[in-house]
């Protein structure tokens, strides 16, 4: 067995500084590849269509620092891959009129992969009654085709030579049952394949409009989220990982989607061997944002809220970002969390680089512009 001289540090120390050296670099431009980039999913890619979709109909509309109508103080992932790739920020696909040829974000701020039906049909009540699903935006996608080609074989190859990123999804859906008080495993032997079948099915109908390049998110360690902290805070130490500080039922939840995900992208990548389908890990980084934080510049921690309204995490539902009640830290990048459900820009543009570079994508985004692969 190789030993260690007192006081040498330890190969995943190694790797957590290397990783966190990693976070104070933008995603470098990569070789022009991708002509277009089309992004489904939820509040964790939206770029404005939640905002432009309910203009007028909501009170109390939070205001959203720029860029506009962002659940962040700064730049997504998607943006940080748009800019390493080459191509513009995505439009939302809600602003009509745009032109959409060089991609467009669906994603919509609350946005399940599961349709309204299921959770009526489950007496899940807690759910908006909005139109914003997965399949939804899959219908958004057919009519913005529409607009950007005008035959199956010019839409088959503008799509071969996009990239296209569907996800995060579940973590909504998994967020509402927590609310009609499912328990651990009825949401573990219910909803989670579920959601995996109707991202499956969703995947399976865009390689079919002739996509090669798929990059499928994960979902986030939920039980590390301030307003699950928050919301289901208890007094039983046991209920929570003594390492980061986070729910472990929450966290189990997000492992096993997880999990379960990737088996069924495996099988899905041996039926379509003519694309490549990408697993992206949002789990695992912020995992280590919340163990080592100090390791990658965070300061204030991992579970505490830059913008909220107070109590342990700073957040309260009282008064979330946007609302009266609710002030802004002066130092946003030594949070992990912004407004006690999303992330910093920060810690998204480190995620963007391990999806593009590795080690959080498989295989890393990067790997699939080598010249000499061939599909």
């Amino acid at each position: 067995m190789e030993r260690r001289t007192r006081g040498s540090p330890s190969w995943s120390v190694l790797l957590c500084l290397c990783l966190a050296a990693a976070a104070e670099t933008l995603a470098d431009p990569l070789p022009p590849y991708y002509n277009a980039i089309f992004s489904f999913g939820d509040s964790f890619s939206d770029t404005g269509n939640f905002v432009i979709i309910n203009s007028g109909k909501l009170p109390n509309m939070p205001k959203f620092p720029p860029p506009y109508a962002r659940c962040s103080n700064g730049r997504l992932v998607i943006d940080f891959l748009a800019e390493a790739l080459g191509v513009p920020l995505l439009p939302p696909s809600a602003n009509k009129g745009t032109n959409f040829t060089q991609g467009a974000n669906f994603a919509v701020m609350g946005a399940t992969a599961l349709d309204l039906k299921y959770f009526r049909d489950n007496n899940v009540w807690s759910i908006p009654p909005f139109n914003t699903s997965m399949n939804c935006q899959l219908e958004w996608f057919q009519e913005v085709k529409k607009t950007i080609c005008s035959s199956p074989q010019e839409c088959s190859s503008l799509f071969g030579k996009a990239l296209f990123v569907f996800g995060e999804f579940g973590g909504n859906d998994y967020s509402f049952a927590w609310k009609a008080e499912w328990t651990l495993e009825r949401v573990k032997t219910e909803m989670v394949p579920a959601v995996v079948a109707s991202m499956i099915g969703g995947i399976e109908a865009i390689l079919d409009e002739g996509a090669r390049h798929v990059v499928v998110p994960g979902n986030l360690p939920a039980g590390c989220i301030p307003i699950t902290l928050t919301m289901y805070a208890t007094d039983d130490r046991s209920d929570y990982d003594p390492r980061t500080g986070c729910l472990k039922k929450f966290n189990s939840v997000a492992l096993y989607h997880n999990a379960m995900l990737r088996i069924a992208l495996d099988q899905l990548q041996r039926r379509r061997p003519e694309a490549r389908i990408i697993y992206a890990d949002y789990y695992t980084p912020y995992i280590q944002f919340a163990r080592t934080p100090h390791l990658y510049g965070y300061r204030r921690g991992a579970l505490r809220a830059c913008c909220g309204g107070g109590g342990p995490y700073n957040y309260n539902m009282s008064a979330s970002c946007g609302l009266p009640g609710a002030t802004t830290c002066d130092d946003p990048d030594s949070h992990v969390s912004w407004d006690g459900i999303h992330l910093t820009e920060a810690p998204y543009r480190f995620i963007a680089n391990t999806w593009l570079k590795g080690p959080y994508a498989h295989p890393p985004i990067a790997s699939l512009l080598r010249d000499d692969m061939v599909y």
